[in-house]
């Protein structure tokens, strides 16, 4: 990956392309989990998404191998989606960009009322 394309993010819309290309071959109830796991993975991302990238091939090469093997979602995946995805990304307490943010935030306020107050 060249500097250029880290910069611009072509690199991540190059591999975005060829997730949703994968996907598009998965049967129905696969791409109907695809989109459900995806919706759920994206607050633990970073600014760009880059981190979530991996998790998001491994899952789709799961539905993959799943689908091939004749498995239903439901054998794979369980009946709880979202619960999958906080295992994926590291179980309940996996810090979400809203965290990130808000740490962020009360960081610069407190330093902010340390300055007037001292």
């Amino acid at each position: 990956m060249s500097f250029w394309e880290t910069i611009t993010g072509s690199d991540l819309t190059r591999e975005w392309k060829a997730f949703e290309a994968r996907a598009e071959a998965l049967p129905p109830e696969y791409r109907g989990a695809w989109e459900q796991i995806k919706g759920h993975l994206f607050p633990y991302g970073d600014f760009t998404g880059r981190n979530l990238m991996p998790l998001l091939d491994a899952a789709l090469g799961l539905l993959e191998e799943a689908s091939a093997d004749g498995q239903s979602v439901s054998e794979v995946l369980g009946d709880d989606i979202p619960s999958f995805c906080t295992a994926l990304v590291g179980g309940e307490g996996a810090r979400t960009y809203r965290d990130r943010w808000r740490e962020q935030l009360n960081r610069n306020v407190a330093r902010k009322l340390g300055r007037l107050g001292g």
